[in-house]
């Protein structure tokens, strides 16, 4: 699972997913896919979890989708205070 955030840091996208890999390519790849990442300019990788199951995955998914905007600032900020970029750093 991760979270992926716009260049303009207004929209955060949570999403759980079996193949992050590929799934980052096409948001960074604009033209492959049209959709919500491509309408809010999502193209960066700024958190993500291993889950050893899609049911945990989309559990904790349908969590943190419940929490307060800060209280996901806070998650990201935590392990990456950077906010650098994490797509390469898995690729």
């Amino acid at each position: 699972m991760y979270i992926s955030l716009a260049v303009s840091v207004t929209v955060l996208y949570i999403r759980a997913l079996l193949r992050i890999l590929s799934r980052e390519f096409m948001s960074i790849n604009k033209n492959v896919v049209k959709g919500f990442t491509n309408k809010y300019n999502i193209h960066q990788l700024v958190w993500y979890e291993i889950h050893i199951s899609a049911e945990s995955a989309i559990n904790r998914e349908k969590q943190i989708k419940k929490w307060k905007r800060a209280w996901k600032l806070k998650l990201i900020e935590k392990e990456n205070p950077e906010w650098i970029d994490l797509y390469e750093s898995i690729c």
